[in-house]
């Protein structure tokens, strides 16, 4: 089956076409801790979520695409717990620690293989990664700021709905964390005006600020006046960057490590050290001259985004992402026009690493599949 098929599925064919997939089988195999998963093991859990799902009150009120992202939110939330799973020596207890984060990661790879579209691809992953967040809301210093926070990551009324469902999917109700938890977390979601919405900050550069700082005043409104705009482009080789830029961005001059690359004649194998202090010192030109341009790299994970970020703000730049992904068979094929091909491998190692961008990076984010 595609993503087409199982999106337009009832509930059971889904668990059916699941019973037969590598990652499921692992699950089953898979034991949890039995004072908080009397059930058993992972994948009898699963399936007891993906059935509370449809026994919540606000089910029928939920649009067929958002059954669709909540179903596969549950049948994959906990995928990764054969992988992280480990039993402490001394007290016999099991614990899965990070798994929701790889998780998000192998929700990906499973997504990506079914040509599910980008962004239900990308919401669901992100309820996998913060899946268990609203269970431990109280444990935060700042709830508000972590509401916040989450609100430009994941929606928070289907955050909500799945964080009951798993509640509710379990056998241990005397372990199961008390709805009133969720139902806290409901209540200032809904009195943040973030709880179908991501918070209304004042403007852009607000929301830039707020995600940067590790003391965010949610009362400061920064004026916004930039020195120029920086289009930080970002995909799989193959993915289309220069084309889009030539269609939507002709006007703008690049910044490209692969043209540096080039220049130096440095293979993208070999130490980039020289490579990025090139593109480094042109961008710098460019932001010293307070000039627009754009910035063509992979830039497929968040901490080397991070430091060029850092770098374009440092100036006062408006930053906008642009992240392409075609479909894998398109990113493969455009990748063999190429005058220096990648090879295959690497890309489908750098597609099972990448870390799409969010809007909590830049002040503006531009998702494309073509």
């Amino acid at each position: 089956m595609n993503w087409d098929t199982l999106s337009q599925s009832n509930l059971e064919t889904i668990l059916h076409w699941a019973e037969d997939q590598p990652w499921s089988q692992a699950m089953s195999q898979c034991v949890q801790d039995a004072d908080w998963h009397a059930e058993g093991d992972v994948w009898t859990h699963t399936k007891m979520v993906c059935r509370q799902l449809i026994e919540l009150n606000e089910w029928g009120d939920l649009s067929l695409q958002e059954q669709t992202v909540l179903i596969f939110t549950a049948l994959l939330h906990d995928a990764a717990k054969p992988l992280t799973s480990q039993t402490d020596p001394d007290t016999g207890r099991i614990r899965s620690p990070k798994h929701a984060v790889k998780g998000e990661h192998l929700a990906r790879s499973i997504l990506r293989e079914l040509d599910c579209d980008l962004e239900t691809r990308e919401t669901i992953c992100r309820l996998v990664r913060f899946h268990g967040r609203p269970a431990f809301l109280l444990e935060k210093s700042k709830p508000e700021h972590e509401i916040i926070s989450l609100s430009w990551l994941v929606n928070h009324r289907l955050l909500y709905l799945f964080a009951l469902a798993d509640t509710r999917g379990r056998s241990t109700d005397s372990m199961s964390r008390p709805e009133e938890h969720l139902r806290f977390w409901k209540m200032i979601a809904e009195e943040l005006d973030c709880f179908e919405q991501p918070y209304p900050f004042a403007n852009d550069q607000a929301r830039f600020l707020f995600y940067r700082s590790s003391e965010p005043n949610l009362h400061y409104i920064p004026h916004e006046d930039y020195t120029c705009t920086v289009a930080m482009l970002a995909g799989l080789p193959g993915s289309g960057k220069d084309t889009w830029l030539a269609q939507h961005r002709a006007n703008l001059p690049v910044v490209s490590l692969d043209e540096v690359r080039g220049e130096l004649e440095i293979h993208p194998t070999e130490n980039q050290g020289e490579v990025a202090q090139v593109a480094q010192e042109r961008c710098r030109e460019f932001l010293r001259e307070k000039t627009s341009f754009a910035y063509n790299a992979t830039n497929l994970s968040r901490p080397t985004r991070q430091r060029w970020i850092n770098l374009f703000a440092d100036y006062g730049a408006r930053i906008e992402i642009v992240y392409l992904e075609p479909p894998l068979k398109t990113i493969l094929k455009q990748n063999q026009q190429r005058t220096k091909v990648v090879p295959e491998k690497v890309i489908q190692q750098l597609a099972q690493r990448c870390e799409p961008p969010t809007s909590t990076e830049a002040h503006s984010l531009v998702y494309s599949r073509s």
